[in-house]
Order: C-alpha cells, then structure tokens, then sequence
C-alpha cells in the first residue's frame, strides 16, 4: 500500500511523541475517535518503540494503520518493521533509509525544505514528503513548491496546530500533521472540524 491509499482524503495526521505505551493509545483512540485515521508514533529512542507496538495493536483491532516516525537510520527501519508499521516518516532525505523501508513493504516519508531536497527525492521515485520544519518554512514556501513540483505531496509537519493546520492546507499541503493540539481540549473542536471538511 502506497501513500495515495495511506492518506486517501484524510487532511491530518497525529503525531503521538515521547509518550508511555498508556498514554499513546488513549490519545491514537480519541484521534481515531475524531475521524483522524492516520497516526504516527515517532521512535527516535528505542523505549518509544513499546508505544508504536501498543498504538499498532489498538489499530489492527480498529482497522487502522499506524507508521514510526524520525526513522533516520537502517537499523532503526528493521525495528519499526518488525514492531509491524505501515510506514515510515523521517525529518530528512536518506536514500539508504528510504530504500530499506521500501525493500521492508513501508512506503516512506522524508523530510524536505528546500527545492533541491524535492529534486532528490523525486530522483528517487517519492512524491509524498513531509516539508519540514512547517512553521519555519511558512505557508508561501508550500504555494512557491507546487508550482515547479506539481506532482509532489506535501506534509506539512513541525509546529502545526489546529489554528495554523487550515493555512498550510490552503497554501497546498496535501495533509497536516499535529501533535501537541491532540493534548489540549481547547482545540479537540477544531481538529474535528477540519478532519471533517
């Protein structure tokens, strides 16, 4: 399954981060709750592993697919495989990391900022990237992007909320990926509108 299939029309992402296996599943069942069908647990410490395989399990029972994310090293690709993630996400371009995930059956999702780090992925047949740090780049660099990179799905990950979520979409990212906002009950409306849309 590619990431066409992965994303579909879904419009944002949960970013579960740095917590306990607890934890990471009640907030992955409340986004799921919300109409939120994608999840991403970041891994870059062995101990969150734990977390991706418990929020895996609530999905499989779901029906829903849950990837690892800040996955920047091969090794790291063979453990979120075997922990049995559907994708992958990275904060950067690695092509040795991209092409294990592919080998592993995960499509994977690098991280870019500028024109030449799309080129290089686009080289090596990626068309979903996640434009990252989000907030630095701005909304304009997603709207400048589309237009020499028409085939290119962007994510708009690194400091999205549910305020800033609807901007970035509107300037051309494909999904926005929120972590914090799923915390604090005072954007839990917002988000549930905008997975609506």
């Amino acid at each position: 399954m590619g990431f066409d299939e992965i994303f579909g029309t879904q419009q944002v992402m949960a970013i579960l981060r740095g917590m306990p296996e607890r934890e990471t599943v009640e907030l992955a069942t409340r986004a799921w709750d919300l109409g939120m069908e994608l999840v991403e647990v970041p891994v870059q410490t062995p101990d969150a592993v734990p977390s991706l395989r418990a929020a895996i399990a609530a999905g499989a029972e779901r029906g829903r697919t849950v990837g690892a994310g800040t996955v920047i090293t091969v090794e790291q690709v063979r453990a979120v495989a075997e922990a049995g993630a559907s994708f992958t996400v990275a904060p950067g371009f690695d092509p040795a990391v991209a092409a294990a995930s592919a080998a592993a059956g995960m499509p994977h999702l690098p991280g870019v900022a500028t024109a030449s780090e799309v080129q290089q992925a686009l080289r090596h047949g990626l068309t979903w990237l996640k434009a990252f740090p989000a907030t630095s780049l701005g909304t304009a660099w997603f709207a400048g992007m589309a237009g020499p990179f028409p085939q290119v799905n962007l994510v708009a990950t690194g400091g999205i909320d549910a305020h800033s979520a609807p901007d970035y979409l509107a300037a051309g990212a494909k999904v926005a990926a929120v972590g914090s906002a799923l915390a604090d009950p005072a954007q839990i409306d917002l988000l549930a509108g905008l997975v609506e849309r």
